[in-house]
C-alpha cells in the first residue's frame, strides 16, 4: 500500500512538472518566434498583384511581433485617378474599427464604478423602457410588434445580443432603421439613439447575436457618465496619452491632405473612385459604431496597449482582468461563425480547427466597412493591421492577411 502511495506521488509529480516544462517551452517558443522577411514578402507580392490587376487601389500593412515592428509596407495608390501613392501615415475612415475603441473607453468607465455589466440600460437612459420587438422584420414596422420579454443590459450592448439592428442588412425593417438613424438631421448621438429606440428590435434581448448599432448607445452612455462628449473623452483619455495624433471624428486641413480616397466597383467590376467620399470635417454625431478616422501606426498603438494587458509607456489604461473578460466569448453559442465567438467589442477565435484558419485560440479582432482589418494574437505576441479604402465590404482580404502573416512566422 505504501509503495502504491509513493508511486502515485511520483507519477503526479512527474506529470505536473512535465506539464509545467511543456508550458514553459511553449511560452519560450512564442516569445522568441519572429516574422521571416523572406516569407512575408509573399504577402507584399500578393497585394501588389491585386493592385496590378485592378482589384485594389492600394493598401498599408503593419505587423508588430514581440513588441517590435516586424513589417511595414505601403503598396499601390491612395487615389487611382491622381496616382497618388499610399504612404505609411495615410488616413483611413475606419468605420467599425471604431467599435473596439469606444468599447475600451466604455470599459474604462466601468473600472471607475459607474455601472455593473448586468445593469439594465433603462437605469441610465429611461427611454429604454417598454421596448418593442418586430413580429415579422421582413414587413418592417407594418409587420406588428410584441413587448420585449426582458430588459436590455450593458453586457447585451457590448456583445451585440441586445436585439438592436445596425440598419445595414437587407430587409424592410433594416431599411426603415437605416433611414431613421442615419438621417442627416441628427445633430448628435443623443438624437440618433432617441430615434433608434422608437424602432422595433430585430429580436428579443439576449436571444440572438445580431450585428448592431449598440456601440452608439455606449457612446451616449460615455457622455452621460463622463460629462464630456465622446470625442472629448477619447481625445483626453486615449488618443492624446497614447500618441494617436491622427485619430478622431474630424480632420484638420493637413490631415485631410493625407486622407485615402474611397474606391468602389462599377457595373463591369472595374475599380473606380467612388462618387461619394467621406466628409472629413463638420461631423457632430460622435458614434460608437463607426465614424472615426485613423492610421495604421495609430491603431497599432491602441492594439499594443491591449496586448500589453492595458499598459502603454508606464500608464495603465485597463486592467488585464478587464481585457480578459472583453476577449472571451460572451454569446453562449449565439455567434454562428465556426470556431469563433464574440466578446465585448471584439470577435474572438475559440477553435482554430473549426475556423479552418491559421491562427491561435484567444486571438481577437474586427474590421471596418471600407476594408480595414486588424487582429491581436496574445499567444504569438502579434498584431497585424491592413488598411485599404474600398466599398463594398468583403472579408476576403482579412482572411488573406491571416493566411499570409501566420505563414511567415518562424
Amino acid at each position: 500500500m505504501i509503495k502504491l502511495y509513493f508511486r502515485f506521488l511520483f507519477i503526479s509529480f512527474f506529470l505536473l512538472n512535465t506539464g509545467a516544462v511543456a508550458q514553459t517551452m511553449a511560452e519560450k517558443h512564442h516569445a522568441t518566434t519572429s516574422i521571416s522577411q523572406e516569407r512575408i514578402a509573399r504577402y507584399d507580392s500578393y497585394i501588389q498583384k491585386e493592385v496590378d490587376e485592378g482589384r485594389l487601389a492600394g493598401a498599408v500593412t503593419l505587423i508588430y511581433k514581440n513588441g517590435e515592428k516586424a513589417h511595414e509596407q505601403t503598396i499601390g495608390y491612395s487615389d487611382i485617378e491622381s496616382k497618388s501613392m499610399m504612404s505609411p501615415d495615410q488616413i483611413f475612415f475606419i468605420q467599425s474599427m471604431t467599435k473596439p475603441i469606444v468599447t475600451t473607453a466604455f470599459m474604462m468607465l466601468y473600472e471607475e464604478g459607474h455601472f455593473f455589466l448586468n445593469d439594465p440600460v433603462e437605469k441610465y437612459l429611461p427611454w429604454f423602457k417598454d421596448l418593442k420587438v418586430a413580429v415579422d422584420p421582413s414587413k418592417g414596422v407594418a409587420g406588428g410588434t410584441v413587448p420585449a420579454e426582458s430588459k436590455i443590459t450593458m453586457a447585451m450592448l457590448l456583445s451585440h445580443t441586445s436585439g438592436f439592428s445596425h440598419g445595414i442588412a437587407a430587409g424592410k425593417l433594416e431599411e426603415e432603421i437605416r433611414n431613421a438613424i442615419y438621417s442627416p438631421t441628427h445633430e448628435n448621438i443623443e438624437s440618433r439613439i432617441k430615434t433608434l429606440v422608437t424602432m422595433p428590435l430585430i429580436g428579443q434581448p439576449g436571444k440572438q447575436w445580431y450585428y448592431s448599432a449598440s456601440p452608439d448607445v455606449l457612446s451616449l452612455l460615455i457622455e452621460k457618465f463622463s460629462g464630456m462628449t465622446t470625442a472629448e473623452f477619447l481625445q483626453k483619455r486615449l488618443f492624446d496619452p497614447l500618441g494617436m495624433k491622427d485619430t478622431g471624428y474630424n480632420l484638420n486641413e493637413e490631415q485631410e491632405s493625407r486622407m485615402a480616397t474611397l474606391h468602389t466597383y462599377d457595373e463591369d467590376g472595374k475599380l473606380i473612385k467612388s462618387p461619394r467620399q467621406t466628409p472629413t470635417s463638420g461631423n457632430t454625431v460622435f458614434a460608437g459604431a463607426n465614424a472615426l478616422f485613423s492610421t495604421a501606426p495609430d491603431y497599432a498603438k491602441f492594439a499594443q496597449m491591449l496586448l500589453n494587458g492595458g499598459e502603454w509607456n508606464g500608464k495603465q489604461y485597463l486592467s488585464p482582468k478587464t481585457i480578459e473578460i472583453m476577449t472571451r466569448d460572451q454569446t453562449n453559442g449565439l455567434y454562428r461563425a465556426p470556431g469563433q465567438g464574440f466578446g465585448f467589442g471584439f470577435g474572438v477565435m475559440t477553435d482554430v480547427a473549426d475556423a479552418k484558419s491559421l491562427g491561435s485560440e484567444g486571438t481577437y479582432y474586427w474590421s471596418g466597412a471600407y476594408c480595414t482589418y486588424f487582429f491581436i494574437d496574445p499567444e504569438e505576441n502579434l498584431i497585424s493591421i491592413m488598411m485599404t479604402q474600398t466599398a463594398p465590404f468583403s472579408g476576403f482580404y482579412e482572411q488573406k492577411m491571416r493566411q499570409m502573416v501566420y505563414q511567415a512566422i518562424e
